[in-house]
């Protein structure tokens, strides 16, 4: 296994893990077999042209996107067990962690992954039984012919899926306190966030030394730095054609978010702007 942080803005990161290699697929669990084999199922669905089943694909497109992309990205590390089941020694050697040195101190790297695996552990833990535990109350929707029962389906998804989030959060966390993992700063990435780093900060060139440029960032504002096109380039560099996805949906949430921060701050500057000027 291998790790990517992948910084998209000056203060939030991307974690992605490789997927495991398809030759290990008969070794997988019977849960990643079942997921596999409704990913297939859900792969057909979206080849109808109309009806339910375009209808629910369509809906549930949209659901997924706006899962957040931390999840995602803990969903991507697969589970310390099945790690161990791939790899009987895994956990007495260091994991590579690739990233970009001029956008992420490599003295902090450690504290930001421990950061992302502990963070949201409680909120998955908490989601996942709410959502196991709703599921059954759905039930009676299974009843009605033709129809799928979606609400079922749904709650089991997003039980699974925050399960699947919380036992990457609790591996990543053991590599983190095991000491276990390898930080190398690669040069192609580097090379990218060279361009990325001086686009998004004026005073920024991408001739600057990494520890300069690194600077910069530590001590700049929250901004954007990859755009959408950025994702299949960083998918090419790191040879990880699933990352393009992952990388899209989080460049479009942190977006989104510094947007609405922007707004929020804009909304209290004009409530104190009339207060100054009475005082």
């Amino acid at each position: 296994m291998r790790l990517f942080v992948i910084p998209i803005s000056t203060r939030r990161a991307l974690i992605y893990a490789r997927p495991l290699r398809r030759d290990h697929a008969k070794e997988l669990s019977i849960v990643d077999r079942i997921t596999s084999k409704a990913a297939e199922t859900w792969a057909k669905w979206e080849e109808a042209d109309k009806g339910w089943k375009k209808h629910l694909v369509s809906w549930g497109n949209r659901v997924q996107q706006r899962i957040p992309y931390e999840e995602w990205g803990l969903k991507s590390i697969p589970s310390l067990n099945a790690q161990r089941r791939l790899n009987e020694l895994h956990g007495s050697k260091k994991i590579d962690v690739l990233f970009p040195g001029n956008a992420i101190k490599t003295e902090k790297l450690n504290s930001i992954l421990r950061k992302i695996a502990t963070e949201r552990q409680e909120l998955h833990r908490r989601k996942m039984w709410w959502s196991f535990g709703a599921s059954p109350f759905t039930a009676p929707i299974g009843l009605i012919p033709v129809i799928p029962n979606i609400p079922f389906f749904y709650l089991v998804y997003r039980g699974w899926s925050h399960l699947r989030a919380l036992n990457g959060s609790k591996h990543l966390e053991f590599l983190v306190e095991k000491d276990l993992l390898n930080p190398i700063s690669l040069p192609a990435l580097e090379r990218l966030y060279a361009k990325r780093v001086s686009r998004a900060l004026d005073k920024t060139s991408p001739e600057q030394t990494t520890s300069s440029m690194v600077e910069d960032v530590e001590n700049s504002d929250d901004k954007l730095l990859l755009r959408m096109d950025d994702a299949k380039k960083l998918a090419s560099i790191l040879e990880a054609p699933e990352l393009a996805l992952e990388a899209e949906r989080a460049i479009v949430q942190i977006e989104e978010k510094l947007r609405a921060d922007k707004r929020a701050a804009e909304k209290r500057e004009k409530k104190e702007s009339p207060k100054e000027k009475e005082s």
